[in-house]
């Protein structure tokens, strides 16, 4: 028997999707990057119907560490001494994260050519060979 959700007044605003963050506000440039890159991982995954909420946890902690990794990149671009230490272990961490979720993105083309779309839909005489 599946379980029943409980109802939205008993549940945080965050697992309600009313809040990003237990504390923090969910407004400004790294929250912004953040539910980007989330939203990006998901869909790389096949959509929020088809992830589980430990993948949607992984993919929390992952784009957390991208966000992170981005702004010690933008430190290091500007001339900055970064930890290089703590860079390579961030980078670390993710790569293994996003080797647990399998993220492997493989673009495909669903649009044929009208050629192939034609023959398909009418068959082989509504592509005529030209001379």
């Amino acid at each position: 028997m599946p379980k029943k959700t409980p109802p939205a007044t008993v549940r945080s605003a965050v697992t309600n999707g009313k809040r990003l963050f237990i504390q923090g506000d969910g407004r400004g440039p790294w929250a912004r990057r953040f539910k980007d890159l989330v939203a990006l991982h998901v869909e790389d995954l096949g959509g929020s119907a088809c992830i589980s909420e430990a993948q949607a946890s992984l993919i929390r902690r992952c784009a957390a560490i991208e966000v992170e990794l981005e702004q010690l990149e933008g430190q290091m671009s500007q001339g900055s001494d970064v930890d290089l230490d703590r860079y390579v272990r961030m980078a670390g961490g993710l790569r293994r994260i996003l080797e647990t979720l399998g993220i492997e993105r493989k673009p495909r083309n669903v649009t044929p050519d009208l050629k192939t779309y034609l023959r398909e839909k009418y068959g082989e005489q509504a592509c005529p060979t030209s001379s």
